[in-house]
């Protein structure tokens, strides 16, 4: 008689695998694109096993979008620094938003301000989620812009919201097939005229 294989992880599994695959079905294919099947697929795992460890496909989407924070934006918050001026630190933060966006071409775009935005429209779960991660950058950005010498035109909290969808307007051109070196000429000429809006 063959031995039964014991409950529980299945073979080959191995979570931040199985999130990333799962992160890159979603980035690709948007929330109504990526069908259960082709994320269960892409994350090697049977439709049991992925709703046993993630739920069901909207607590899998929801894991996806903090599992896409921690490993992918964190890199956006260290360019701020401080390290340099505020301009030269707001052109590295565009470029690694630009960075972010067009690395690869599978996944163009940023999986919260393309994808999760998309997929909000009527659903609570969602839109309180999208909020939660426009706040946490804005949140960042007014941080950077509490620790800079210049003087801003409105206040940290109001800028950092103009700053936020300046990089959100980055993404979406990216989706849409902007090229990176067009988009890091756009985010170095927002971040000069941010800091110099007189051109001077």
């Amino acid at each position: 008689m063959p031995k039964q294989r014991p409950r529980g992880r299945p073979r080959g599994y191995d979570a931040t695998d199985a999130l990333d695959a799962a992160t890159s079905v979603f980035w690709a294919k948007g929330y109504e694109g990526a069908s259960v099947d082709e994320l269960c697929r892409a994350m090697n795992m049977p439709r049991a096993s992925v709703y046993q460890h993630f739920g069901d496909k909207q607590h899998l989407f929801l894991t996806a979008i903090d599992h896409y924070a921690k490993t992918r934006l964190e890199p956006l918050s260290q360019s701020l620094g401080p390290i340099g001026a505020l301009d030269e630190d707001l052109q590295s933060f565009f470029d690694h938003v630009v960075t972010l966006a067009t690395q690869d071409p599978s996944t163009p775009g940023c999986l919260i301000s393309s994808v999760l935005s998309d997929a909000a429209g009527t659903n609570p779960l969602f839109k309180a989620e999208l909020d939660r991660r426009f706040a946490a950058l804005e949140a960042c950005l007014s941080d950077r812009l509490r620790q800079s010498a210049e003087k801003l035109g409105a206040p940290a909290e109001v800028m950092a919201v103009v700053l936020a969808s300046v990089a959100r307007g980055l993404t979406l051109r990216a989706r849409s097939g902007t090229s990176a070196v067009d988009l890091r000429a756009v985010g170095h000429a927002a971040a000069r005229a941010f800091v110099d809006p007189a051109g001077t």
